[in-house]
């Protein structure tokens, strides 16, 4: 088939490239986001999709603006017979998903109708899920409520962060969208709706939303945590410093006691803060302009005081 390919971040690359590789398929150009300024001095630097697909000598649309009758049209001189959508990063009117033949087919990182939207690995994690997957079905208007054509299933593990897991299903789910595009081309695979119940959302997580809130359970802490891990990355203030925090341990019988949410104990060899149930342990942090450090070297460093507190 025919397709224009629609991607943005690291995450799409392995379905880019696999469509790429495929004997079956042309990915004859690829839609992605407008170059984004990087680096210290605010260069802008086009997309991962984009620098994979100018390796290739594949034509690259960038809009600002998707949806706008210019791009409808240059989409449909192109004539896709499908068009693949792995986070893409913007919401297609029904103008664009008019064009191709066989529609807009999402690679969504999650076992739909659960975890609808913009951060579903980062939900499932942050719920203390056992499993997730990866989906693919057709879009409509409304938020991944389209029909699905196939799933992958993925076991979440205890240590699992948003991005280990997330590369993980990038994977598998680039050879679900490549086996998904097969099915289509041969006419042997129909979209199933999917099912009204247990429909679950998951928005976009902010700087602010990653903020640690000591006074919950520890459990729910480490989760949360771990599911904003790479980004935006767990956060804290002691004293009048920001501090980013990596994952963290669940004391149990090994931690300090009756330690109040947010109040820190300072070890030989473990630093620990206290929140609404037992006691979690920091592992590595991030202090304003440094790199990632162990939290005791830090601690020690910074000769923190037996009555610092997190907040």
């Amino acid at each position: 088939m025919r397709i224009v390919f629609a991607g943005t971040p690291d995450t799409a690359l392995p379905s880019l490239q696999r469509l790429i590789d495929s004997p079956r398929h042309d990915v004859v150009a690829v839609l992605t986001r407008p170059d984004a300024a990087s680096g210290r001095r605010g260069t802008p630097q086009p997309s991962p999709v984009a620098r994979l697909a100018l390796d290739h000598d594949i034509p690259v649309l960038r809009p600002a603006q998707p949806n706008a009758p210019e791009v409808v049209a240059e989409l449909a001189e192109l004539a896709p017979e499908c068009c693949p959508v792995v986070a893409y990063g913007a919401l297609l009117r029904d103008d664009l998903l008019a064009v191709p033949t066989h529609g807009w087919v999402n690679l969504h990182f999650s076992l739909l109708p659960a975890w609808r939207g913009a951060a579903p690995v980062q939900a499932a994690i942050a719920a203390g899920d056992q499993m997730t997957g990866a989906t693919t079905f057709l879009i409509e208007p409304e938020l991944d409520s389209g029909p699905v054509y196939g799933v992958v299933t993925e076991t979440i593990r205890p240590d699992d962060t948003t991005g280990v897991l997330l590369a993980r299903l990038a994977l598998s789910g680039a050879e679900l969208l490549a086996a998904t595009l097969d099915g289509i081309a041969d006419g042997a695979l129909s979209a199933v709706p999917q099912p009204a119940e247990e429909v679950s959302y998951a928005s976009k997580i902010s700087v602010e939303d990653a903020r640690v809130r000591w006074d919950l359970p520890a459990a729910v802490i480490e989760r949360r945590i771990r599911a904003v891990t790479p980004q935006p990355g767990a956060w804290t203030v002691i004293g009048d410093l920001r501090i980013k925090l990596g994952p963290v341990t669940v004391a149990g019988s090994d931690g300090p006691s009756a330690l109040a949410p947010g109040e820190i104990h300072l070890g030989r060899r473990d630093i620990w803060i206290g929140t609404g149930s037992e006691a979690v342990r920091l592992g590595q942090i991030q202090p304003p302009g440094r790199k990632l450090m162990d939290a005791v070297d830090w601690a020690r460093g910074a000769r923190l005081d037996s009555g610092a507190r997190a907040s």
